[in-house]
């Protein structure tokens, strides 16, 4: 193990570790292999314009792993699906941190979904699939429509326009967790009548704190508390054409 990398994994298991995080030294293996592939995937597309170690960590790495603090004490057999994933996160990070959850990484540019089945590949991660569709497209599956105990999505659309991508795809008593900034509270206040039409309600607003700098992140949990109206998602496009 070189100098570098040995500073990176210490780094990234103190600081994930102040989190409520536990990595073990394959974990971090998996962090690190992630990082290099990420690094040589965007090389040749455009996966991220965050690149350096340290800006990763914190901005990619460190950041879906706020979640942590939300999660149950047991998450074995936990079904997540994260929609437009993009590059993986939030998914991957939580799939590598807790390989007990059962995870499907689901994004629209098909090129991004070759670069993470071969992150599972070269990770070696199990549990663990993608799906290249659009989210409109595939709530209407009946393997995916309202089979998922949590969902989450960081960096793709306003909330009215996520709680109908997302929401369709959880069970009765599941939840949706929007990955935020200070805007929430705004965005909460214009996901009224999405919350109504979609039966679902807020649950809660967390803020952690990424460890080692300034920066925060604000979780929005959504409860699905009843079955989803037949009607949505409406068609692909409609959504953030006419929200909610």
């Amino acid at each position: 193990m070189t100098s570098e990398v040995f500073e990176r994994s210490n780094e990234l298991r103190e600081r994930a570790s102040e989190m409520g995080v536990t990595l073990s030294d394959r974990q971090l293996e998996q962090f690190l292999l992630y990082y290099d592939l990420l690094l040589r995937w965007n090389e040749k597309m455009n996966l991220t314009a965050i690149t350096e170690w340290k800006d990763v960590l914190e901005k990619h790495f460190l950041d879906s792993l706020t979640l942590a603090i939300s999660l149950p004490s047991h998450v074995a057999g936990l079904r997540m699906i994260d929609i437009g994933t993009g590059a993986g996160f939030p998914g991957v990070p939580l799939k590598i941190a807790f390989p007990e959850i059962e995870v499907t990484l689901a994004d629209t540019l098909n090129k991004r979904v070759g670069f993470l089945n071969e992150v599972i590949s070269m990770l070696e991660l199990t549990g663990v699939s993608t799906v290249h569709s659009r989210a409109e497209d595939l709530a209407r599956d009946p393997a995916y429509r309202m089979t998922f105990d949590l969902a989450v999505s960081r960096a793709v659309a306003a909330l009215p326009v996520l709680l109908e991508y997302c929401t369709p795809f959880l069970k009765v008593g599941g939840e949706f967790v929007a990955y935020k900034t200070d805007s929430a509270y705004e965005e909460i206040d214009l996901s009224a009548r999405a919350l109504e039409e979609l039966s679902c309600s807020v649950s809660g607003i967390s803020i952690p704190q990424i460890p080692g700098t300034d920066l925060s992140r604000v979780l929005v949990h959504v409860r699905r508390d009843q079955e989803v109206d037949s009607r949505y998602p409406r068609r692909a496009g409609m959504p953030e054409k006419k929200p909610l």
